[in-house]
């Protein structure tokens, strides 16, 4: 089917000045390519909805560029799963995922915000009074679904240490056997000094740093996400205390319900993942960003 065809072709390739296709779009090339006389979108739509074909749709994604990806993501992914090196964890070795949500803004809106009422939506003001923001530092126990925040007028490597001390120096962290801290690639924890930085604060304390561009596989993104979903959108604050505490007490909430999340990504799956990424002629499964 030449419309089908035509759906999965850059719209650019035909001319347009479109970066991808709509229903009505499709519809009227398709009169005047010739391809069809007369043809409506519903037809267009019928014919695309057959074989699943949804142009004006895309994800974002990205391949592996760390030359250590496997290495690196096999070990997060083998932490999820208590293991470490092959051996199973011990009852006192903990997880922890860590990271930083930066530049929260405060914003008091013009106007009050408006309730829901029957049959409308609640209605947020669209101009607003910049209050400030913070650098929000999180960092959540893998398998205990303990949550440990705190905002920093910035982030930086002062402001991670006080996270780290925020948990360290409780128990059980205090007096574990290991304490595995999962972050990224930041400049507040990045490489081998901060690695040895870290160790010589806590000689139980193995950073574990995720491949580079691979947030995804940082459990803690997740908490961000239902954070940004649940606390902050919309976002209309008197203040930043009042930002602060509303941050504050969204951990002590969302702690109270939450169970460890379910990660079912195995290095297995990774293996087979990247297999396929190298392997020609295969179904390529893509990293979303």
């Amino acid at each position: 089917m030449r419309v089908r065809a035509l759906a999965c072709e850059p719209p650019s390739q035909h001319g347009l000045p479109l970066s991808r296709w709509s229903l009505d779009d499709l519809a009227r090339t398709t009169r005047t390519s010739g391809i069809a006389a007369t043809v409506s979108k519903t037809t267009v739509w019928r014919w695309l909805h057959h074989d699943a074909i949804r142009p004006w749709q895309h994800r974002c994604w990205i391949f592996p560029r760390d030359p250590d990806f496997p290495c690196k993501a096999s070990r997060v992914l083998d932490l999820y799963h208590r293991t470490w090196q092959g051996a199973p964890l011990h009852e006192s070795d903990f997880v922890i995922s860590a990271d930083e949500k930066t530049s929260i803004q405060a914003r008091q809106r013009r106007h009050p915000t408006a309730p829901p009422q029957p049959g409308q939506p609640a209605k947020v003001e669209h101009e607003y009074k910049r209050l400030g923001a913070w650098a929000y530092l999180a960092a959540r126990d893998v398998h205990r679904a303990k949550l440990f925040g705190r905002c920093e007028s910035k982030s930086g490597i002062a402001p991670f240490h006080g996270l780290v001390d925020q948990v360290m120096q409780q128990p059980p962290y205090r007096q574990a056997r290991r304490v595995f801290w999962i972050v990224d690639n930041g400049s507040s924890h990045r490489g081998l000094s901060a690695i040895r930085r870290l160790r010589q604060r806590y000689s139980n304390l193995l950073l574990v740093h995720t491949p580079v561009h691979a947030s995804w596989l940082n459990q803690v993104e997740v908490y961000f996400s239902v954070l940004q979903r649940k606390a902050l959108t919309p976002n209309d604050f008197d203040s930043l205390d009042d930002l602060a505490q509303r941050l504050h007490k969204f951990e002590r909430y969302y702690e109270a319900i939450a169970k460890p999340f379910q990660w079912n990504f195995t290095r297995n799956d990774l293996d087979d993942l990247l297999r396929r990424l190298k392997t020609p002629g295969l179904p390529r499964d893509q990293l979303v960003a």
